[in-house]
C-alpha cells in the first residue's frame, strides 16, 4: 500500500457573506462563501470571554475581526452582511468586520419579527 501525501489547497473566494446572529447573551459570526457553505467561524466563548462578558458589543466587535481575519485567508476581500437578532453587539460587529479589512457591500436585516402571532412574554422588571 502506498501512501502518498496530497497536499490540501485552499480555494479562493473573492467575495461572500458573513452571518451575524446577535443574541441578548452572545454574538455568533459565520462566514460562508457565495453559495452557503460554511468556511469559518467565531463566537466571543470561543475568543476567551467567558459569561456575562460575552454580551458586551466588544466582544463582538473581536469576533469579528478574528473572522476578517479568517477570510484574508481564503482572499475574501468584500463580504455581504446578514444581521439576525437584537443583541448589543449587533452594531460593533460590522465596524469589526471593517477594521478586519474587509469591505462591505451590503448589510441585510433578516430579523424575525412576529405579525400577531403568541402572546409575548411578561414585561422585564429589573
Amino acid at each position: 500500500m502506498s501512501t502518498s501525501t496530497k497536499k490540501r489547497t485552499r480555494k479562493s473566494f473573492p467575495t461572500g457573506k458573513v452571518f451575524v446572529r446577535a443574541l441578548y447573551n452572545n454574538t455568533i459570526v459565520t462566514l460562508t462563501d457565495p453559495d452557503g457553505n460554511v468556511l469559518a467561524w467565531s463566537s466571543p466563548g470561543a475568543n476567551g470571554f467567558k459569561g456575562a462578558r460575552q454580551s458586551t458589543p466588544y466582544a463582538g466587535q473581536i469576533s469579528a475581526e478574528v473572522v476578517a481575519e479568517k477570510a484574508q485567508a481564503f482572499g475574501m476581500e468584500s463580504v455581504e452582511v446578514v444581521l439576525k437578532g437584537m443583541g448589543p453587539g449587533r452594531d460593533q460587529t460590522i465596524r469589526g468586520l471593517m477594521n478586519g479589512g474587509l469591505e462591505i457591500t451590503s448589510i441585510a436585516d433578516r430579523t424575525r419579527v412576529p405579525h400577531g402571532g403568541c402572546r409575548p412574554s411578561r414585561q422585564r422588571r429589573t
